[in-house]
């Protein structure tokens, strides 16, 4: 399994969540919102993917990818596709409206759309909404134990 799952402050993790676009304050010890975080990073550090739950504003009973950076050679809808069932295997059955992901207004989202993401609307500032529902949802998966946890 490519992922393995690391403590929010990992420093790998920092490095790629600088190089984000939705970055805000690069250099900073925190990328994670309050709330539940799961951080998966690929074996080679090339790779990063954050589940969130909280509580949410918008209405949606849903998890949410709040960062995805892939920088390895791997194909990002089959790394997103690993997350999720990693998701499923560390949380459990998903929420009623099941994951969703907000795309920056230069992006089109392919890479999500071929994990099985559909569009859902839009958010206040114009970001489209992506949406992964029960029945497009991969099953439970492990992610990488390497010899050594990274917590």
């Amino acid at each position: 399994m490519y992922w393995q799952i690391i403590d929010k402050g990992d420093r790998r993790a920092l490095a790629l969540a600088d190089r984000h676009y939705t970055r805000q304050t690069p250099g900073s010890n925190q990328f994670c919102r309050p709330g539940r975080n799961l951080v998966l990073l690929g074996q080679d550090a090339k790779a990063l993917w954050v589940t969130w739950s909280g509580i949410r504003d918008d209405g949606w009973e849903a998890w949410e990818c709040t960062i995805y950076r892939n920088e390895s050679p791997y194909l990002s809808s089959h790394l997103i596709t690993l997350a999720i069932g990693i998701t499923s295997r560390e949380w459990g059955a998903p929420p009623p409206d099941g994951l969703i992901t907000y795309l920056g207004k230069h992006l089109r989202g392919g890479c999500f759309h071929a994990a099985g993401f559909r569009s859902a609307g839009r958010s206040k500032s114009g970001k489209e909404l992506l949406q992964l529902t029960a029945d497009r949802w991969p099953p439970p998966l492990e992610a990488y134990e390497p010899q050594q946890r990274l917590f």
